[in-house]
């Protein structure tokens, strides 16, 4: 069996998708979607087409040492989610090729379901910004039976902020939890927007509400700096969707700067690189949330790893993720739970019609805005 094609869609607004077709006529499909840099994953992808073309689509491990270490200048977010697609895309057609789903290559299942959260909050104390958080979350319990949710602090932080914006989330955070009761999981995303200070100052004004974990409090660049967040707060502290390899988690996990940490399927270097990254953490005690904010093939590959991951703890999805219109059968969540998926490869069958075409390019997409302050410096996203 040789690769014979290999082709890229843009068919949803934050979707970009692979697919690689065999001489024997398997199909394996991929997401490479990559925030804020929509053109550059889709060169990556055409650029390793020339490698890919005519080589057997089992030899996984052996594609992905080619296309990490062949150029002189490895890693990166383009590289690595391109790379990420690809390893995707190849799992998906290991799996059909041999009738399984792709976690029974990878060790076996360790659990029978999987057990994900769903985004909800409360940025409005208005009326009716009170009144859409409440129908979100009743939408979310009849839909799926959630018991974890992740909120955050909105809007652009500077390196301390006025006691006025810091109860305004305190206040929203305390509420979520009167409305939800203590059998529910809240998570807290800072996006990264804090400093270690004023992320330690929120951190213990929250306390008492007891969050599951808070994410990314800071940039996940200093190791160090998330270490002395994490020794000053009472709960666990999450982060790693932007870290890229096993060797960028490396540090973190050799610090024990973190509890929970959280590679993205997508941007990580896909399946081959989750699954060894939570080997690694599984060492330390740490636990795998995989990060996963963009589309259905994306999510389809966590599930895969989640299933065989000894250390995994929860995955994250948003409503697009399910299926948003590209999949034949939605992925359906109930009391919280995924079944583990039971077809193969990634255990999906795509909607060709919907996915196999292209939206216009020039929609901005998120994670490339670009954010100020009043004074016209650079706010981080």
């Amino acid at each position: 069996m040789k690769i014979a094609k290999i082709e890229q869609f843009r068919p949803k607004h934050r979707t970009r998708l692979i697919k690689i077709t065999t001489d024997t006529g398997i199909v394996g499909w991929g997401e490479t979607t990559l925030e804020g840099k929509p053109k550059s994953t889709w060169a990556a992808v055409e650029e390793l087409a020339d490698y890919l073309v005519g080589k057997d689509p089992l030899r996984i491990e052996h594609h992905w040492q080619y296309i990490y270490r062949s150029a002189f200048f490895r890693g990166g977010s383009v590289l690595m989610s391109a790379l990420a697609g690809i390893d995707q895309a190849l799992w998906d057609i290991s799996g059909k090729n041999y009738g399984v789903p792709a976690y029974k290559l990878m060790g076996g299942a360790t659990r029978d379901k999987i057990r994900t959260y769903a985004h909800w909050g409360i940025g409005d104390f208005s009326e009716d910004g009170l009144e859409k958080a409440r129908e979100r979350l009743d939408w979310l319990q009849k839909n799926g039976g959630y018991t974890a949710f992740k909120s955050g602090p909105s809007g652009k932080w500077r390196a301390h902020e006025p006691p006025s914006k810091i109860d305004e989330f305190v206040k929203a955070a305390y509420m979520m939890r009167e409305w939800v009761g203590d059998d529910v999981d809240l998570y807290f995303d800072f996006h990264g927007k804090m400093t270690p200070a004023l992320a330690i100052e929120i951190c213990n004004e929250i306390k008492g509400m007891r969050p599951g974990f808070v994410e990314e409090p800071i940039p996940q660049e200093n190791k160090d700096a998330l270490k002395v967040v994490s020794e000053a707060v009472p709960f666990p502290i999450a982060t790693g969707e932007r870290l890229l390899s096993r060797w960028e988690f490396r540090e973190l996990l050799e610090a024990n700067a973190v509890a929970i940490i959280q590679p993205d399927v997508s941007h990580c270097g896909g399946m081959s690189e989750l699954r060894k990254i939570g080997s690694m953490a599984e060492a330390y005690y740490i636990h795998t949330a995989p990060h996963c904010a963009i589309g259905p093939v994306a999510l389809s590959a966590c599930l895969q790893v989640d299933a065989c991951t000894p250390n995994f703890f929860i995955q994250e999805q948003v409503d697009a993720g399910l299926g948003n219109g590209l999949l034949q059968n939605d992925w359906v969540v109930k009391d919280g739970y995924i079944d583990l998926p039971t077809g193969p490869g990634l255990g999906i069958e795509i909607d060709e019609e919907a996915a196999c075409r292209n939206i216009d390019p020039s929609v901005d997409e998120l994670g490339g805005e670009l954010w100020l302050h009043e004074d016209g410096s650079v706010a981080d996203w």
